[in-house]
């Protein structure tokens, strides 16, 4: 039988029984930086978590408040799984785990465009993804992705020097 209670009223214990198992944290990346929203996409990312185990973590963030699910209007068998405020405010989380993965990790891809704009406007960038995500975008994937509009922001500021 699950715990229903918290083990604690600290706030780093509460933050770490909402979302501290990775296969939670893994699903919000997914969403934010890969455009993710299905039941089937959540299966193809590269660490292969289990139909079970993850059918577990979407009822889970959605029960407490960080996904809402919705039915497709297409196809009424599949739901689709999207950020709220409260699933949004984990961003600056999420990009602060990536920069520590990227300072730590030598094999862990990295993208200059990322590694510039964190550098020069962390704030910047996660506002940037707060909002591309909150309009259905991703970081990485996707029409006017946070590294396309990064990319040509850069563009119109190198021209705008010239």
């Amino acid at each position: 039988m699950k715990r229903t209670d918290r083990k604690s009223h600290c706030a780093v214990n509460f933050a770490l029984e909402t979302v501290g198992d990775p296969w939670s944290l893994l699903v919000v990346r997914d969403i934010v930086f890969y455009g993710k929203h299905a039941f089937g996409e959540f299966l193809t990312s590269e660490e292969r978590i289990t139909t079970s185990v993850l059918a577990d973590r979407l009822t889970r963030l959605v029960d407490t408040g960080i996904l809402a699910k919705q039915r497709s209007q297409s196809d009424r068998r599949k739901e689709f799984y999207t950020l709220t405020d409260k699933g949004v405010a984990l961003i600056p989380i999420l990009v602060e785990l990536a920069n520590w993965g990227m300072s730590y990790d030598q094999e862990a891809r990295t993208n200059p465009l990322w590694i510039q704009k964190v550098r020069t406007d962390r704030e910047g960038l996660c506002r940037l993804i707060r909002e591309t995500v909150i309009s259905g975008g991703a970081v990485f994937r996707g029409d006017n992705s946070v590294i396309e509009q990064i990319g040509a922001a850069q563009s119109s500021e190198s021209l705008s020097r010239t």
